[in-house]
């Protein structure tokens, strides 16, 4: 009779843990949707349309949304203990600059701005004293040991002025069996709207055969970006390993030779 009755909490107990963890993982399924940053949602809904899906993927672009307006603190004091005294209350140093205005020298948020700038080619919404003011992150220096955020150099930028930025080349998918991918751009320079900038450039090599070529004119960019790398740079190389590639040459000379020895007696 225990027996019985503890198969029976057991039961009840794993039934129950199955229907919270997939009501949980529903929630997420949900809102990353809304959120649009998990490109791979429609694989749990339907598996033969995630390879069509993967394949037309446009570029991310850097969102424009709450967790990018950042307050800022006008300082007037400088110098590397006044900086220290910053990054010690958990604040980041910067300036703005651009469009012929004076250098600001500001105070940021750590936490928020370390967030905001893990995205390549970040864009704040500044607010300074109740003026608000966008502006592009175009340097970072970080300590090189401990990797601490010292200063942060920002660019002022207006809504619908292009701007000249380094985006990163991810590579997706996977070559024909037997290849390896030799990426030789991880950048591209590309001019594009200050409000649409891409997180990245994605190039997808799934199922590529040796001996293919991809270059930077080949790209898929943003609607309204312009490259400016030179089209002919070589981006992405297919090839078979070196080691393979003798093999395969020392094994067609043999086969040379053993024909050619009958011939020759």
């Amino acid at each position: 009779m225990f027996s019985a009755y503890r198969l029976i909490r057991y039961h009840e107990r794993s039934t129950s843990a199955r229907d919270a963890s997939a009501r949980a993982l529903a929630s997420v399924i949900d809102a990353a949707k809304q959120a649009g940053g998990f490109p791979h949602v429609s694989a749990f809904e339907n598996n033969s349309k995630t390879t069509a899906q993967l394949s037309l993927r446009a570029p991310k672009e850097n969102p424009m949304s709450e967790d990018t307006k950042v307050k800022a603190e006008l300082r007037e004091s400088f110098g590397k203990g006044f900086a220290r005294r910053l990054r010690a209350a958990g604040k980041i140093p910067a300036v703005i600059y651009g469009h012929g205005t004076d250098p600001v020298h500001v105070a940021l948020p750590g936490h928020q701005v370390s967030l905001i700038i893990r995205r390549a080619n970040a864009l704040l919404e500044l607010d300074i004293d109740g003026k608000d003011q966008l502006a592009l992150v175009k340097d970072v220096q970080r300590d090189p040991v401990h990797q601490i955020i010292e200063h942060i150099d920002l660019l002022v930028v207006r809504k619908g002025e292009k701007v000249t930025i380094d985006v990163p080349v991810v590579v997706t998918g996977e070559s024909a069996p037997g290849t390896i991918v030799n990426q030789d751009a991880n950048t591209l320079s590309i001019e594009a709207e200050a409000t649409h900038l891409p997180q990245n450039v994605e190039v997808s090599v799934e199922g590529l055969e040796d001996g293919t070529h991809i270059t930077a004119a080949e790209v898929k960019l943003p609607k309204g970006s312009t490259l400016l790398t030179d089209p002919e740079v070589l981006v992405v190389a297919i090839s078979i390993p070196a080691e393979e590639s003798l093999e395969e040459d020392e094994a067609g000379a043999d086969e040379a030779a053993a024909e050619e020895a009958p011939a020759a007696e």
